[in-house]
């Protein structure tokens, strides 16, 4: 039975599930349709950080212009733009092959960011304030890809007004094992802030 985590939650993925190796970590959102026009789009993002917090190099940084990691361990879906693939599943999802995640890495922390101008809607949008208090049911969860069964779900709850950057989760290190916490860490300044941060 999958675990609803509320913030700051923590979750032994090995412990749940012994034998854990691969793991699909998906983001989903309900489009928004308070603005007219297109969906604005969300972006899921991994930091792969090292001791220090910050990547050990550019490539350990997974998103839609990067979607594979130096050591093969993380890929990602790519870029869903409007946010309606979640009726069915996942919006966009960054698979993980544990056993691969370089002895460099210490922690991989899963991100979602708001895209201010999305596809050709630019000119018309750019006064828009887009930020997560316009997402509705915002969600990260983990499963396992090789059975499908989910392990943890994170429900985002909280109201946000300006923020359009959120650390989502994080996966950490726990001697032989991978421990997840739920963050739910808001700020300004969408994917640029956190690349700021981590890089």
């Amino acid at each position: 039975m999958a675990i609803n985590l509320d913030k700051g939650g923590r979750f032994n993925l090995q412990k749940a599930s012994p034998g854990l190796t691969h793991i699909g970590v998906g983001l989903g959102w309900d489009p928004n349709d308070t603005l007219g026009g297109p969906a604005f789009d969300l972006d899921a993002s991994a930091f792969m950080v090292a001791e220090n917090f910050k990547v050990p190099a550019d490539g350990y940084f997974v998103f839609y212009g990067n979607q594979v990691s130096p050591d093969g361990a993380i890929r990602s879906s790519g870029d869903d733009q409007s946010g309606g693939n979640s009726e069915e599943g996942d919006d966009e999802t960054l698979f993980v092959d544990l056993p691969l995640v370089s002895s460099l890495v210490e922690q991989i922390i899963f991100t979602a960011t708001i895209c201010k101008y999305p596809n050709d809607a630019a000119k018309d949008r750019r006064t828009l304030n887009l930020n997560f208090g316009q997402v509705s049911n915002c969600y990260i969860r983990i499963y396992n890809q090789d059975t499908e069964e989910e392990l943890l779900k994170f429900n985002l709850k909280e109201k946000f007004t300006t923020e359009d950057a959120l650390e989502f989760g994080r996966l950490y290190r726990s001697g032989d094992s991978w421990e997840f916490e739920a963050m739910g860490r808001p700020s300004n300044g969408s994917l640029g802030i956190l690349v700021d941060m981590y890089t």
